[in-house]
């Protein structure tokens, strides 16, 4: 048998091959077609899609328009204005390759209408499945008509893998939420089988010439459109330049936040990615404050030099190069971090409204009890008499045991009130000018204990206090071999330690910060954390996460009784240090309910 000669694929099978890494569903074409309009200069973008996209996808909007001519052109390949000088190194578009219309019309019954602006009217331009008429006169408004219907036909593999038309529908609406984020100015509606999935209207110009940041007002309100009020009303404004580079944007507090990633958007000069080294980055920023399993809810905006960045990666044009990644990791950690600690001990409102939420009126009497000369305690049913004693005094019962301050300070002095008592020995009841705080002693001494081993450690390093008895902890052999392995990164920590045999360590020197402390657990906890952590890693990039064992296994526990001059200490402190509205592991270490709020809840208001 002989073998097949060589010979050219027909250009419509070419382009289909070719469309299959530009438009990978319904959603790959929706963004390159609104991608399109945003280029050219529109004011508002309607989309309408019928079974998710799959039968009819329509993008309409005010843009500058094509001629006859241009509209021909539009729809080859590698045909585009927007590579004015050839130069892959300055791209200011979102689209460049050319590839997006015909890649669509090749696999589709594809047609677009098109009226410049003052032009006497429109020319439509269809191709069914990449075969090519011509352009008719056609009645439109100035700008572009995009019609997709029956996407893949051409292409029946791909057609079966399409999801349900309601997922589809759902990944058209990020894509399109996405690109809304980063132009705040333009006005943005999705229908999908009539209903509206998204309807943005554009910011007035008063919001995007903000003074104090590039449309911070404009952006913000338009993150709070899309990502809910409870960001926009805990969200950290982010401004920050280094080395030509230039971070802006809105990040949301530690405690709140979610348990997957998919509330994290970032961009570049306005291109929506999904990014490794931004992603690992804005992660390394919050790991101090978050659990392993929780995420922050960020929007951020870098602006790059476009000698710096290449966005010729991959057609889809989601994914984006550094040529310094380490400018551009550490902009984003050092924005991050300065931006968290500003906020000092703020906790998310999501906090008290949570709280709040669970409160409920006492309604389990249908009969009003009559009080005074009604009932007394002989005619009185005798548990319900029982229950009405309790209710008198109620400090005398042992499970709410309040310890009452010994003198009167000024509430009103202090953002974390004063302390007025403590429950169950756990919690820190707290007056202020305005209402409560409860506050969770051991989160909040946690977090506390945490930023002071942190600061000896940038300053000094981790003084250190030798143990009458060293303490020989049995850990197995890997894990013996992992922390003899680091023994030169935790002495710096302070914690002095050196293999003891086969599969055990000997302590000989603790942090002193950390006071008495269960050396077994601790010792076994940090076996534990550098398991996770991976050989390859340096502990000191680790570093938070470490002092955050540390510091748990000192804090104030719940059931410890505090004075009343504790109690107050450790509200002053938290007042003074960083981060101390969330503990170690993107806990809220304090609730505030408003006194405005408790009325509520009894009627008041």
């Amino acid at each position: 048998m002989s073998a097949p000669l060589l010979r050219r694929l027909p250009t419509t099978l070419v382009n289909r091959i070719a469309a299959g890494e530009v438009v990978e569903r319904p959603a790959s074409a929706v963004k390159e077609l609104v991608e399109n309009a945003i280029d050219a200069g529109a004011h508002r973008i309607a989309v309408t899609l019928k079974e998710g996209g799959r039968t009819f996808i329509s993008v309409v909007d005010d843009g500058v328009g094509m001629t006859p001519d241009e509209l021909q052109l539009a729809v080859e390949r590698h045909c585009t204005s927007k590579l004015p000088g050839d130069d892959l190194t300055h791209i200011n578009t979102l689209g460049f390759r050319g590839e997006a219309l015909p890649s669509i019309a090749s696999v589709s019954r594809f047609t677009i209408t098109s009226r410049p602006a003052g032009a006497d009217s429109a020319w439509a331009l269809e191709i069914d499945g990449g075969a090519k008429g011509e352009p008719r006169p056609a009645a439109h408004p100035s700008g572009t008509r995009v019609e997709v219907r029956d996407l893949f036909f051409a292409t029946p593999a791909r057609l079966k893998f399409l999801k349900e038309p309601r997922t589809e529908s759902g990944h058209v609406a990020d894509a399109m939420r996405r690109l809304a984020m980063a132009h705040p100015e333009i006005a943005f509606r999705l229908e999908s089988e009539e209903r509206a999935l998204i309807d943005l209207a554009a910011a007035p110009p008063s919001l995007l010439e903000d003074a104090d940041g590039p449309e911070n007002k404009g952006r913000l309100a338009r993150l709070g459109a899309i990502m809910g009020r409870e960001f926009a009303d805990n969200a950290l404004a982010i401004d920050a330049s280094r080395e030509g580079f230039r971070l802006t944007g809105f990040a949301g507090l530690p405690t709140l936040n979610r348990p997957t990633s998919q509330h994290q958007y970032l961009f570049v000069n306005g291109r929506p990615v999904r990014d490794k080294l931004l992603a690992g980055a804005v992660r390394g920023a919050y790991q101090d404050f978050l659990a392993r399993d929780r995420h922050p809810m960020v929007a951020l905006f870098l602006e790059a030099p476009a000698e710096m960045v290449d966005v010729n990666v991959h057609p889809a044009k989601t994914e984006v190069r550094f040529r310094d990644a380490g400018i551009v990791r550490g902009l984003i950690v050092g924005a991050l971090r300065t931006a968290l600690a500003a906020a000092g001990h703020r906790a998310s409102t999501t906090v008290s409204d949570a709280a709040l939420g669970a409160f409920r009126p006492h309604t389990g009497y249908t009969n009003a009890l009559p009080m005074g000369g009604g009932w007394n305690g002989s005619s009185m049913p005798r548990g319900l008499a029982e229950a009405a004693a309790q209710f008198m005094s109620p400090f005398g019962a042992p499970s709410a045991r309040v310890e009452m301050p010994s003198g009167e300070i000024a509430a009103g002095n202090y953002p974390l009130g004063v302390a007025r008592a403590q429950l169950h020995e756990t919690y820190i009841v707290a007056q202020t000018d305005q209402g409560v705080v409860i506050v969770d002693q051991h989160a909040a001494h946690e977090r506390l204990v945490h930023e002071r081993l942190k600061n000896q450690l940038e300053a000094d390093g981790v003084k250190r206090q030798a143990l009458l008895l060293p303490e020989v902890v049995e850990l197995g052999e890997d894990g013996a071999r992992r922390l003899a392995g680091r023994q030169a990164e935790l002495a710096e920590m302070g914690l002095v330690l050196e293999p003891f045999g086969l599969g055990a360590v000997v302590v000989r020197e603790t942090p002193a910060v950390l006071g008495e402390v269960d050396i077994q657990g601790l010792v076994r906890d940090l076996a534990d954390e550098l398991a996770e952590m991976g050989e390859h890693l340096s502990l000191k990039e680790k570093v938070e996460q470490v002092c955050g064992t540390l510091a748990c296994h000192t804090s104030v526990r719940a059931g410890r009784r505090l004075t009343v001059e504790e109690m107050n200490a450790l509200l002053r402190q938290m007042e003074a240090t960083p981060h101390s509205g969330q503990c170690n592991h993107g806990r809220p270490t304090y609730v505030e309910l408003k006194l405005a709020d408790i009325e509520r809840l009894f009627g008041r208001r």
